[in-house]
């Protein structure tokens, strides 16, 4: 029973958190229209980043609140479930078309991103205990700004378009500011009670709260991923589809693990090898599945493999 109002607390911090990165995305969107961004950047950019603001806005706060157990793991569970998962649901709802700029750039670019934190969580660079200091955080957040500024730099070799109309019309300058307003406030009343939350639940279940954030908050921070992507895919549009989950999962370690070491160093569980080399086998995993079949694509059954690969990730993670 104890557990229980920490539990309906973390549900509404969650609902908060999706509301707010939703709102705030839409202002931002509009704000960038208005700025004759186009609707590729806008996508790249704005919709990548507004899907990774619950990882951020988590970790921030649980940093501050001297929780950053929370924070490697939240990472590393939202970027397994973004491959395995939603990718994976995404492709059994419309078969996904990867370009080729994507197999260039944004594969191995995850690749490098996953391998980075990987050295740094386990002291390549030093012989302290497993850490990410602000050090190591300048230089995720230096490698961040360099992938955005090639995405920026080689945005005329891109064909593909976001040709929704989500993508590409602005809102009144008064619902657009209103829009950024409610975006600011949901996410920092979503932070704010998913990061007391999540460390009462873990105390009560027995749990690390590295444990607690590789599973329940990673799959909840994850779903605006989640929603963004199936839309995507109900609506045909690969590039959305596969772009989010690209650009959130290199975002998320460049630029939310990079911001949180400067807050407070980031404790890192030797344990949690095991699931770095799981994150880095769904990497594996999703490039094979580009080039098996026919063309550049993800197949319904290629969805279907990876979705049953993130339930025995889910079951690993819990077990040990």
């Amino acid at each position: 029973m104890t557990a229980l109002l920490p539990l309906f607390l973390l549900i509404v911090g969650f609902g908060a958190l999706i509301l707010g990165a939703n709102w705030l995305v839409n202002g931002a969107t509009s704000v960038g229209v208005r700025a004759k961004m186009s609707p590729l950047i806008i996508g790249l950019t704005i919709v990548a980043f507004g899907t990774s603001l619950p990882e951020m806005i988590v970790n921030v706060f649980s940093c501050i609140k001297g929780s950053p157990g929370l924070a490697i793991g939240n990472i590393i569970g939202s970027n397994t479930m973004n491959i395995l998962l939603i990718l994976g649901v995404s492709a059994m709802i419309y078969p996904i078309d990867v370009s080729r700029i994507s197999i260039r750039r944004d594969i191995p670019a995850g690749f490098i991103a996953t391998f980075a934190i990987t050295l740094m969580a386990n002291d390549f660079f030093r012989g302290t205990s497993g850490t990410i200091n602000w050090v190591e955080g300048l230089v995720l957040l230096a490698m961040g700004a360099g992938y955005l500024w090639l995405t920026f730099k080689k945005n005329s070799e891109n064909l593909e378009t976001l040709e929704d109309p989500e993508y590409s019309k602005a809102s009144s300058w008064g619902k657009t500011l209103f829009q950024l307003f409610l975006g600011v406030i949901g996410l920092y009343i979503g932070g704010e009670l998913v990061s007391n939350n999540a460390q009462k639940l873990a105390l009560s279940w027995g749990m690390s709260e590295s444990t607690v954030g590789l599973t329940v908050v990673a799959t909840a921070t994850s779903l605006p991923e989640l929603i963004t992507s199936i839309v995507a895919a109900l609506k045909k549009n690969s590039a959305i589809a596969i772009g989010n989950v690209l650009g959130s999962n290199i975002l998320n370690i460049f630029m939310v693990l990079g911001v949180s070491s400067l807050i407070i160093p980031l404790p890192f569980d030797t344990k949690m090898n095991q699931q770095l080399l799981i994150l880095f086998a769904a990497n594996a995993i999703m490039l094979t599945t580009v080039f098996t079949g026919k063309g550049r694509k993800i197949s319904r059954f290629e969805g279907a493999i990876l979705t049953l690969g993130y339930v025995g990730f889910m079951l690993f993670s819990l077990y040990n």
